[in-house]
This record gives structure tokens, C-alpha cells and sequence, in this order.
């Protein structure tokens, strides 16, 4: 597609080198996103220029005035964004040009990732990347013709009196591009099941050695420059070691968590995990927070702790889970979605600290603390700032000052509530109070995962909280799911993410609770997926449902990523529900999705390591585990101190309506019942007991 493109387009693209400075916001006459609830669409609300939200009406009026439309997207917490707005859509002579010869759209990315995905694709099929801000330039009908992201002032004003001059001039060039791209989005937007091998445990020894072969093995992570945290990739490598007793695997997962808990990329001070390292150490963070990655850790510490026992790990989910609980929760049990980057215009500055600093607020344990966060006079970071970096080897500094490993630690456990304290009297980043469904379905997977491992009854209460808060604002009682919660109201028709991570919760929900009201909502919402976003076409699901307007194309989401996909979500959704209600649609469906995707399995299996993981799972005993009887809950706790995961369990004080339940119960006694494709072992009362005959051949 990308030799499709005109010649003077890419002579355009390639014209733009991104470099920038840092902003603050600027107020002045509201636009008509004052009347918005988005955050990021809300700190645009006083630039001058004339934005639309996404909209018909925006296109009707670049319609009838025959203007093109410029589409910038992006989100709260992103830095280049802020960047942008300071220095072009603050600009009143910037703003002017705009209003006179565009119709000027913002879009909240996470709010609308549907619109996001399109032109997202725009950008990569023209010049091979993507980002944001993200900055597309449409026909009055929305079809783009070009796609770019952060863009210096000059170079902003530049591009846009190029397109106006070639919009008045040869608008017939401008038409052909859009329709070459919005044909090759259509294209794209086709998804084609690629079968590989059939469904076989040999297959996973080639397809994860390609995979292990692509990871840092001395920093961990993938090896490349940034590096992400993909907690659902770190969960799918403890599996891959529990399954096929691949200790290569093993060891890249604990070494990520344990690199990446020791970097800056983690907020030693407060807890919970930046974005993404910007060196290749995790060392040096993009300091936004969001949600979706702090909630999928919680998951992959608590089953690392499962498999190692190390109690580092158990205190980076405390922590973590203590940060989303003090600068996260909303009052009424949902996640708020993320904290900015910036803070008083400059990237990072909550976080890092002069060295004067530290001495000031530690006092005669300053030196101890500086060396073992490797701080300096001249700084780790910029201006003279350091980021608190753990030694790799803190014996050092308890030889150092003569303490003992618990006398150090105790210092640094000390120190971190002194400058948590102290850090509250600083100016906090922006918070983006927007509550997604999606993000908070991740949320509740994290910390019902942390209950299971760790017992500790905070957790499951938040969990719960959350839960019902999805239940009760965001499901309607047909079970159409809204996606955006903001000031009481909520708005957006949920898109397929939204379903699929809700879908995953609830059936977590079930597992730390054994309610089975939470069951049936599971089911529930993944009959209405069936019914409203099914493509006829494919296994596979549609991002969008046929309640939804018409965009350029209706896209499938099948790509893995720092969150993984929707349909890989739900194909592990109906893989759970299948084995729970005994559904062979639902077990069927789940496996024609996953063979589906296998030919993906080779060169580019980490795009696909969710599916790789369901792979895993439907070529390995799974089992089903029954704790039936008044005692069932320390049995049930016994149990999942241990990394399971090819177990789904079930049962309660009484027998509940599942099938694999019933005439299970007997008066007086526990008793635990491990189960394969329906067929049930002999019940033992011992967790020692059911734990030895899944060892069993």
C-alpha cells in the first residue's frame, strides 16, 4: 500500500523531524469542548482553536463548507500531547489558520479507540510508524490522506499551508491518496485466519523458542529500546515453564519483575509502575501511570510470587496496590484511569529528587538512603535531578554502615513514608478521572489474583467494590455495557474490550468467591457479544457493535500488545465458560479462534502471546477443581498458594446449580474433587491430596 502514495505526500512525511519542548496549559475562550467529560478533551477546551468533538456534526460542516478536517487524537497523560498544545493549538496565530481553512476534531484516544485504531492505521501505512499526539488530516467525509504525530510549531504551520495550498489547487491528488489509504485500511480491516500446525503440544517447543529467543536475557524484557512491561506476555512465560518445565522461561519472567521492581520504571517512593522504561534497563521512565499496567502487574507478581515464594514480590503488590487504592480509587468503587506525566509543565518532576532534598527531609539517615538509591550531587537524570534507583547489591551498603540486611531495610521501608510525605506538598500530576469499563476489568483480574495468592481481605473488597460499580453503572439490564464513566453519568457504547476484560473479571469474581451470580452476569454479556459483534465471515469477533455508527472500515482486533487483544480475551473467555457450563459452542468457538491464529505463531509470535497462552492451556491437561462442603474456603486458600494455571475452580458450602457440582455435597464433610473433560478422580480432604493426582499421568 505504502508504493500506492503519491509522491508529493511522502515528500511531505518525510520533510517532518519530530524534536520538542516541554509546556504548560493556557487558558482562554472556551470552545465547544467545555461541554465535554473527557479530561484530555477538557484541557483543549480553551485553546483557540475551534475544536469539534468526534461527531456528525463536525464532518456535516466540512461538508458544506468543503473543507478538509484535521483529526488529533490523543490522551491526559501524554506528555507530547501537552507538548503540541503548547506550542501550536495555544498559539493564536496557529488557531487562526486553523479555524479559517479546517474543521479541527479531538479525540480522547482512550475514550475512542474505535476511531483511534483507523487512523492509527492511516499512520502506519504511510510512513510505517504511529504515535501521539497523533495527527490526521481527512476529507470532509473523514477518509485521510495524511497521517503524522508530534509536529515543532514551524513544521506544524508548514504542513498546513501546504495541504491548504494543494486542497485549492489539485484537490483530485488529495482525493485519490484518501481513497488509496481507506481501501488499504478496508483491506487490512479483513482479517484472514492463518492455520498453522494442528492443535499439538510439539508445536509449542519451535514456537517458544523463537519467542525466548527475542527476550533480554540480561535485563530482561524484549530486547529493544523502550521497553514495556507486557505483564499479560511475563504470565504467559510462567505458564510456559509450568507446562512444559521450560526454565529458560522461568527465568526471563522473574528477572523482568525483579529489573523492572528495581528500576526507575517503579515508584520506590509510592508504589505502582510507570508506562514504559525509555532505556533499555528500566531505568529511565516515561513517568505517566496508567491503570491498564498497574492492574495486569498485580497479576503477574502475585503468580511469580506463587512460583518463587519471594517476598519482594509480595511487597510490589502491596505497594502497588496501596498507590491505585490512594491516587486512583473513586468513592464509589471504580478506578479512575491514569496520572499524567507532567507536572507544573515539566515531565517527571513529582517524582525525582535533588540531592539537597533528601538530605533535608531523611536527616541522619540521608547517606545511608542516598547510596542505596545511588543518588548524586550532579544527578542521575536532568538538571541535576536523580531518579531513586535501588543498588543491585545492597549488602554493600549495610557493610558500608554497619547495619544488618533487616536494620537497612527497615531504614528504606522508613524513608519511603518520610518522602511519600513529603512529596504530598508538591504539585500533583494531572489525574484523568475518566473511569473506563476495559481498565477496570484489569483491575479486578489484578487484585482478585492478589487475594488468591496473599489472602489479605483489602484486596478482595476492593475488588468487589469494583466490580459492583461495573454491575451497577455501567451494564445495562439488556447487558449492553457502557464504556466511559464521568461525573454520574456514563456514555459510549461499550466496544469489545470493554466486554471481554468485564467477561474476565466477573469470572475471576466467581473463583475468589464462588458466587455464581457472577457466572451467569459472565455468560450473560458473552451471549450478547455473540449476538452483536459476531463477524459471519470469521471465528472472530468485530471491536465494534452493529449498534454502533459506521466508521472506514470495521475492524477485528486479534494483534496482542501491552494489553492483549479483545478476541484473544474472549476466546479465553469462552474457553473458562465452556468448561464451567459444560458449553460446546462455547469450547468449539474458543478453539476455531485459536487454530485460527496459529500460522501467526512464528516470526511474529510476540503480536500473538495471548493466543500463544490459550494455546498452551487447550494442549495441556486442563482441569477442574470441586471444593464442596462447609469448609471449603482454607481448602480453596491451601490451594491457590500455588501457580495453577490450567485450573478453574468451583464448588461452595452448598452445591450450587453447575453440573459438575451436583451430587457433590455430602452433610458434614469437605471434600475436594479434581476433574478432567468431566470425569472426576476420587475425592480426597486433603489440598496435599488433590494437588499429588493432578501430578499423576
Amino acid at each position: 500500500m505504502r508504493n500506492l502514495l503519491s509522491s508529493l505526500f511522502l515528500s511531505i512525511l518525510f520533510l517532518f523531524i519530530f524534536s520538542c519542548n516541554r509546556a504548560q496549559n493556557h487558558e482562554g475562550k472556551a470552545n465547544r469542548l467545555i461541554h465535554e467529560s473527557s479530561p484530555y478533551l477538557l484541557q483543549h477546551a480553551y485553546n483557540p482553536v475551534d475544536w469539534y468533538p468526534w461527531g456528525e456534526e463536525a464532518f456535516e460542516k466540512a461538508k458544506k463548507e468543503n473543507k478538509p478536517v484535521i483529526v488529533s487524537i490523543g490522551y491526559s497523560s501524554c506528555h507530547w500531547c501537552h507538548v503540541m498544545e503548547k506550542e501550536s493549538f495555544e498559539d493564536d496565530s496557529v488557531a487562526k489558520f486553523m479555524n479559517a481553512n479546517f474543521i479541527c476534531i479531538k479525540v480522547d484516544r482512550e475514550e475512542r479507540p474505535d476511531v483511534d485504531q483507523i487512523y492509527i492505521e492511516a499512520a502506519q501505512m504511510m510512513n510505517g510508524s504511529a504515535g501521539w499526539p497523533l495527527n490526521c488530516i481527512t476529507l470532509p467525509d473523514g477518509k485521510p490522506f495524511f497521517a503524522g504525530t508530534y509536529f515543532p510549531k514551524a513544521q506544524w504551520t508548514n504542513l498546513l499551508a501546504k495541504v491548504n495550498e494543494i486542497w485549492a489547487q489539485d484537490k483530485s491528488k488529495i482525493e485519490e491518496q484518501a481513497n488509496l489509504v481507506a481501501n488499504g485500511i478496508a483491506e487490512n480491516s479483513m482479517f484472514q485466519p492463518v492455520d498453522g500446525q494442528p492443535m499439538d503440544s510439539s508445536f509449542l517447543v519451535p514456537a517458544a523458542k523463537q519467542w525466548l529467543s527475542m527476550y533480554d536475557k540480561k535485563e530482561g524484557g524484549y530486547d529493544r529500546t523502550p521497553k514495556f512491561p507486557m505483564p499479560a506476555n511475563l504470565e504467559a512465560l510462567l505458564t510456559l515453564s509450568k507446562l512444559t518445565d521450560n526454565r529458560e522461561a522461568l527465568d526471563i519472567a522473574l528477572l523482568t519483575l525483579t529489573k523492572m521492581a528495581h528500576g526507575g520504571i517503579y515508584d520506590q517512593v509510592g508504589g505502582g509502575f510507570a508506562r514504559y522504561s525509555t532505556d533499555g534497563n528500566w531505568k529511565i521512565p516515561h513517568f505517566e501511570k496508567m491503570l491498564y499496567d498497574n492492574g495486569q502487574l498485580l497479576s503477574a507478581y502475585s503468580k511469580a510470587y506463587q512460583v518463587a515464594k519471594d517476598p519482594f514480590y509480595q511487597q510490589i503488590v502491596d505497594e502497588t496496590i496501596m498507590f491505585m487504592q490512594r491516587e486512583l480509587l473513586a468513592t464509589d468503587g471504580g478506578f479512575y484511569s491514569s496520572l499524567d506525566a507532567d507536572s507544573e509543565g515539566e515531565e517527571g518532576l513529582f517524582y525525582v529528587w535533588q540531592k539537597s532534598e533528601l538530605e533535608e527531609a531523611l536527616g541522619e539517615n540521608a547517606n545511608v538512603v542516598m547510596d542505596y538509591y545511588q543518588v548524586s550531587q550532579s544527578g542521575n537524570w536532568e538538571h541535576g535531578k536523580n531518579i531513586l534507583l535501588p543498588v543491585e547489591n545492597s549488602s554493600q551498603i549495610s557493610k558500608k554502615y554497619d547495619l544488618t540486611e533487616e536494620e537497612l531495610q527497615k531504614i528504606i521501608m522508613d524513608s519511603k513514608g518520610i518522602l511519600l510525605a513529603k512529596r504530598v506538598e508538591r504539585v500533583r500530576p494531572g489525574l484523568d478521572d475518566k473511569i473506563l469499563t476495559a481498565w477496570n476489568g484489569l483491575a479486578i483480574i489484578g487484585l482478585t489474583d492478589a487475594y488468591r495468592t496473599f489472602q489479605e481481605d483489602t484486596y478482595l473488597q476492593l475488588a468487589t467494590n469494583a466490580a459492583n460499580f461495573l454491575s451497577e453503572k455501567m451494564i445495562q439490564d439488556d447487558f449492553r455495557i457502557d464504556r466511559n464513566y464521568k461525573n454520574g453519568i456514563s456514555s459510549i457504547n461499550g466496544f469489545l474490550d470493554d466486554y471481554a476484560f468485564t467477561i474476565a473479571a466477573f469470572i475471576q469474581m466467581y473463583q475468589v468467591t464462588f458466587d455464581e451470580h457472577w457466572l451467569e452476569k459472565a455468560k450473560s454479556l458473552t451471549d450478547y457479544v455473540i449476538v452483536h459483534f459476531s463477524d459471519q465471515e470469521s471465528s472472530y469477533f468485530f471491536y465494534t457493535s452493529d449498534l454502533d455508527p459506521a466508521l472506514i472500515a470495521r475492524k477485528i482486533d486479534n494483534v496482542d500488545n501491552v494489553i492483549p487483544s479483545a478476541n484473544a480475551q474472549m476466546a479465553m473467555n469462552l474457553h473458562l465458560l465452556g468448561n464451567y457450563f459444560y458449553d460446546e459452542d462455547y469450547l468449539n468457538k474458543s478453539k476455531n479462534m485459536v487454530n485460527g491464529m496459529t500460522g501467526y505463531f512464528g516470526d511474529h509470535i510476540s503480536s500473538f502471546v495471548h493466543w500463544f497462552h490459550l494455546y498452551m492451556l487447550k494442549t495441556h491437561e486442563f482441569y477442574e477443581i470441586a471444593i464442596v462442603g462447609e469448609d471449603y474456603l482454607p481448602l480453596k486458600s491451601e490451594m491457590e498458594q500455588h501457580f495453577l494455571p490450567n485450573v478453574i475452580f468451583m464448588g461452595g458450602a452448598d452445591e450450587g446449580n453447575l453440573e459438575l457440582l451436583k451430587n457433590k455435597l455430602i452433610s458434614g464433610k469437605t471434600r475436594i474433587y479434581v476433574c478432567k473433560e468431566k470425569m472426576c478422580q476420587l475425592p480426597v480432604t486433603e489440598s496435599s491430596a488433590a494437588l499429588l493426582q493432578m501430578e499423576k499421568p
